[in-house]
């Protein structure tokens, strides 16, 4: 039976971050599955469309990743999509508490679901995609902490 893993987040945007999460990931698991889940209470920088593009783009080569958006119970999801393993990366405390909450979510709503958690690497670790956001909108270059390239804003007086 293969190993599947989930990878949910919003990925608004997908960074080098997320991309050393899955690449590692491979390691443990058959196939990841990158979930780009809609948020109605969010509104997107970078439409989901145009993610879930780049994110297919960047693991072309990768036969054990594949790309999709959802909406709904993360657990629900990967049920649906016979993941028994939610991928996650933490980059310090703080994510870790908020991640441990969300994981008893899931196990409530899915019990076989394993949360598995992924120490990010340090030198990825200051990179958030808030942070990513922010520089993109004010006209910053950002290439460097995504695997692909961005378009320039247009929002640079916001």
């Amino acid at each position: 039976m293969p190993r599947i893993a989930l990878f949910p987040g919003s990925f608004d945007p997908f960074t080098r971050g997320h991309e050393d999460i899955v690449l590692r990931g491979l390691q443990l698991f058959d196939e990841i599955i990158i979930g780009i889940g809609r948020n109605a209470n969010k509104k997107r920088y970078f439409p989901l469309e145009v993610m879930e593009e780049l994110i297919s783009e960047t693991f072309r080569d990768y036969s054990g990743v594949r790309v999709l958006s959802y909406d709904g119970l993360t657990a629900n999801i990967a049920r649906e999509n016979g993941a028994k393993f939610l991928l996650r990366g933490l980059r310090n405390t703080t994510d870790f508490e908020y991640e441990n909450s969300i994981s008893q979510v899931n196990r409530y709503v899915y019990e076989d679901v394993e949360t598995v958690f992924l120490i990010t690497s340090p030198h990825l670790a200051p990179i958030s995609s808030s942070i990513i956001r922010d520089l993109h909108r004010y006209g910053q270059n950002v290439d460097s902490f995504v695997p692909y390239t961005l378009a320039p804003s247009h929002n640079e007086s916001n």
